[in-house]
């Protein structure tokens, strides 16, 4: 065989025809290329379940509402219990209500605080107006159990989901306090204020020398203060008023007035949650 008769030749066009040399080749290639084995399609399954939700259960639905302040709130026996007055606007309408077949879980979106309708996106809107409710700046999710019983544009109350005595869990958002030092933010002790100290209200030591040269991650320094969302557990409801539309909570809770909070049954595991 010479060198020539192994050069490429030309390429076939479309109009050419395949020899019978050609033919043998393709069907040697054909027969000798190594086979491949097909997995078994798997069955469909919903795109929902690549991406597991990761919200916690709740114990019960909850209600959004506007911190308006403290005050001093004096029992029958005469004893002086510190409470937070929480009101409430427009709103805590159910927005949608998400199940298993839709959406992967179960759970009812609530809106609160009636707004413009300019101040919504179009597709904040559009969700809003697919049930026929009102514009609502804040929405929030409450994972349950079963969604038995809700259905969209259903109007939800405190007074018919608590009663006086009852415990809650109460979130918000606490107040910024901006950039703030470690003794301020983490409760550190200040250095000697006296005989020559020059580190009063410094850290001190943050790591070794050389080993492990860096400072660990999550070290207790300077930084941001305030500003991150909080949940306050098993705070007891001690008065309901609906002619003024208002609350009162034995406690603190997480924010300054006029910051929204969101209120739900306390979650207390054996009883209203699961153990799993």
């Amino acid at each position: 065989m010479s060198i020539s008769s192994l050069r490429p030749g030309p390429p076939l066009s479309a109009t050419s025809s395949i020899t019978n040399n050609s033919s043998f080749c393709l069907h040697h290639l054909f027969l000798n290329r190594p086979l491949s084995i097909n997995k078994p399609l798997k069955p469909p399954t919903l795109r929902f379940s690549y991406f597991p939700v990761k919200s916690s259960m709740e114990a019960g639905v909850g209600v959004m509402g506007t911190k308006l302040g403290m005050m001093s709130f004096f029992e029958p026996s005469g004893t002086i219990v510190p409470v937070t007055v929480i009101g409430f606007r427009e709103g805590n309408i159910v927005t949608q209500v998400k199940t298993d077949s839709t959406d992967g879980y179960s759970a009812v979106q609530v809106g609160y605080r009636r707004i413009r309708d300019r101040k919504l996106t179009k597709p904040e809107m559009g969700h809003l107006q697919k049930s026929g409710i009102i514009p609502l700046r804040h929405l929030q999710e409450f994972r349950l159990q079963s969604v038995d019983g809700f259905e969209p544009n259903q109007k939800l109350l405190f007074s018919e989901l608590f009663s006086e005595g009852d415990l809650v869990d109460v979130s918000g958002t606490t107040i910024g306090k901006g950039f703030q030092g470690g003794i301020k933010r983490h409760h550190f002790k200040r250095g000697p204020m006296t005989h020559g100290s020059k580190s009063h209200r410094q850290l001190g030591s943050i790591g070794a020398g050389t080993t492990p040269g860096r400072v660990y991650p999550g070290k207790k320094m300077p930084g941001r203060m305030g500003g991150t969302k909080t949940k306050i557990r098993k705070l007891r409801v001690i008065k309901i008023d609906n002619e003024l539309r208002i609350v009162l909570i034995k406690g603190a809770v997480p924010g300054k007035p006029g910051n929204l909070l969101r209120i739900a049954p306390a979650k207390i595991v054996g009883k209203n949650i699961p153990k799993n």
